[in-house]
């Protein structure tokens, strides 16, 4: 991929680089092998087509974050589009945890339990030419966020590539096809940014590329409708956790202007928690005291109070 020379390597997702990464072993569809001998067929419907489901977790002192939570929108996801994983909530996370197990994994860690399909008998997007079952692969990685994401904030630029409709392409499924958030992502590249802001089919913020979004407005955490965002489980539990301590909450539609007018602003996901914004389309986002509030409950919250 070409960048300009200003772009960024700094995101939410940035995490220390850990050589033990090269020797984990992966799950495959019932075996554990080697990160370098793990296949999947270039038939297989998740390559032909990004057909299938994914759901990634965070490993954090022997206990995965919103397991339920995790594993239970993962079998929605898949129930939405009509493909049947073979295994009960319970042994997916069975999946998970011996993943995590095998590799030695207590703490610190990330998982993404992928699935598709399956192998299809032509390369085609008809799913009536599966002639199995479903692949599954889980990937562990040892991953703990960069600190210079959290000191510095992430730089973020707005993409012309909007958020779809639930008709088109439903935000709310971790499908395999991310192409129109990796397009925007690589705007915000290309722009010198970090991440990607993203608007609703009306214009109004909707979230980034790869997380959600909230601003800081007089004290109160705003963040938006929820229509047109992903179904981000660490952005319920942040609105859980504020609302719980007491904190003014907002969910709805706000604009440019409302987010350049910001006091604070954050991004939400799995494996960096609560992500401060340092800067919006070359405007300075100041630095505030909601921010690390709102980051103190939810590291309190995973048991991350070190």
């Amino acid at each position: 991929m070409q960048t300009s020379p200003q772009a960024s390597k700094t995101s939410s997702q940035s995490y220390l680089p850990d050589d033990r990464n090269e020797q984990v072993l992966v799950y495959v569809n019932g075996e554990f092998v080697p990160r370098s001998e793990a296949r999947v067929s270039v038939f297989d419907a998740g390559y032909v087509c990004g057909d299938g489901v994914w759901e990634g977790v965070r490993l954090v002192k022997g206990n995965v974050i919103s397991f339920d939570a995790h594993v239970e929108r993962m079998l929605e996801g898949a129930r939405t589009i009509q493909m049947d994983i073979g295994l009960s909530k319970d042994e997916i996370k069975g999946v998970i945890t011996s993943t995590f197990e095998k590799n030695g994994m207590k703490d610190g860690a990330h998982a993404r339990l992928m699935v598709t399909r399956g192998v299809k008998k032509t390369p085609n997007q008809d799913p009536r030419f599966i002639i199995g079952g479903p692949t599954i692969v889980c990937v562990a990685e040892h991953k703990v966020v960069t600190a210079d994401s959290k000191k510095r904030g992430l730089k973020l630029f707005t993409s012309t590539v909007r958020c779809s409709t639930p008709d088109v392409f439903d935000l709310r499924l971790n499908s395999h096809s991310r192409l129109n958030f990796i397009q925007a992502l690589i705007q915000a590249i290309n722009a010198g940014a970090d991440e990607a802001i993203m608007l609703d089919p009306m214009g109004f913020v909707s979230s980034c590329n790869s997380t959600n979004f909230f601003i800081v407005r007089s004290g109160a955490l705003w963040t938006s409708s929820g229509k047109y965002c992903f179904n981000g489980i660490t952005r319920a539990t942040v609105l859980r956790l504020a609302r719980e301590a007491g904190m003014a909450v907002y969910e709805g539609d706000f604009t440019l202007a409302d987010m350049y007018n910001a006091e604070e602003a954050f991004v939400t996901g799995t494996l960096g928690g609560i992500t401060p914004v340092s800067q919006i389309d070359g405007r300075t986002i100041g630095s505030g005291t909601v921010t690390p509030r709102v980051d103190a409950l939810y590291r309190r919250y995973i048991g991350q109070t070190d």
